[in-house]
């Protein structure tokens, strides 16, 4: 049983269940326990087998008549799936399971959701919310789109990396690319509320989050609103924005180079001859001119015990 106006509801009723494996993930440890755990609670199995094959497979599920899909990967492993699901028109119809496999596993966190274990436990308690999704140029994302320096670090770091030192791969890459980062030009044209922002010069970073809060406290941002966080840190050299940052978040201050708004939509033009780089939800993508918006409640979720959404 699922509540579609968004309140956790215990004891789902049976459904046809299928679980989109990527098994190559992480640290490519967890196939053969993850195809057991399905077994025993009742999902059929399918593997990706290359880039972009989570989303045929999420499509072909649809078509079957699935209703319960779970994911289990990493953040783009889930942010296939979905992709998988809106080409198919199938929000309305399938039920997300996440069950977090990957190095970092960012979004199955925001869902209270820690372990494989816990992943399939929120599938067998059946608790949903309805929470928003993210839509750039048309695609889906989950969790966040960024451009500028974290951006650069976070595509650019390699498998090989992460396999050896997990989530730290991402901190080494971030170090190698803040010496080499030029700065991002760009205008950002927002909307929030009734009101218009607009941004124009050099950022460090642009930061676009459904279900990942960037600033304030360490927890994921309410992705039950209807908005996205939107923040921007103004070009200065990486150790004076990385203190900033921390200012903001850990002592709620106003500071004068780091500005979150939460908006419905927006557009975002480079000012350059290159285009922006952006990674959605750890994937690469590049535009000359993006917009950005949200469908309100659109994904249906299984959530863990310890969700909650922010007030």
């Amino acid at each position: 049983m699922t509540n579609r106006g968004g309140a956790p509801t215990d004891g789902a009723a049976e459904r046809t269940r299928r679980l989109v494996l990527n098994p190559t993930s992480g640290e490519a440890d967890h196939a053969e326990r993850v195809r057991r755990l399905a077994a025993e609670h009742g999902f059929s199995v399918v593997e990706t087998e290359r880039a972009g094959h989570g989303a045929e497979l999420a499509a072909t599920a649809a078509a079957d008549g699935v209703d319960l899909l779970a994911a289990c990967g990493g953040d783009g492993t889930v942010h296939e799936v979905v992709q998988g699901l809106v080409a198919a028109d199938a929000l309305e119809d399938v039920t997300l399971s996440v069950i977090p496999a990957g190095t970092a596993n960012i979004y199955a966190s925001g869902l209270g959701i820690e372990s494989v274990d816990d992943g399939f436990a929120a599938a067998r308690r059946g608790a949903t919310r309805r929470l928003d999704l993210g839509v750039a140029d048309g695609e889906p994302f989950v969790l966040s789109a960024i451009a500028g320096l974290l951006a650069s670090a976070s595509t650019a770091t390699s498998a090989q990396l992460k396999e050896r030192i997990g989530t730290l791969a991402f901190v080494v890459e971030g170090i190698r690319t803040a010496r080499e980062f030029d700065g991002l030009e760009v205008a950002v044209d927002a909307v929030a509320g009734d009101e218009e922002y607009v941004w124009e010069g050099e950022a460090l970073c642009l930061l676009v989050g459904a279900l990942r809060g960037f600033t304030g406290p360490d927890e994921p941002s309410n992705a039950e609103t209807g908005r996205l966080e939107v923040t921007v840190v103004d070009r200065l050299p990486p150790t004076d924005a990385i203190a900033e940052a921390v200012e903001q978040r850990l002592f709620d201050r106003e500071t004068p180079h780091v500005t979150t708004i939460e908006a419905s939509e927006l557009e975002i033009v480079a000012l350059e001859d290159d285009p922006v780089r952006f990674s959605l939800d750890g994937e690469r993508r590049e535009y000359d001119r993006v917009e950005i918006g949200v469908r309100p409640r659109a994904l249906r979720v299984c959530v863990g015990e310890a969700y909650a959404s922010s007030p």
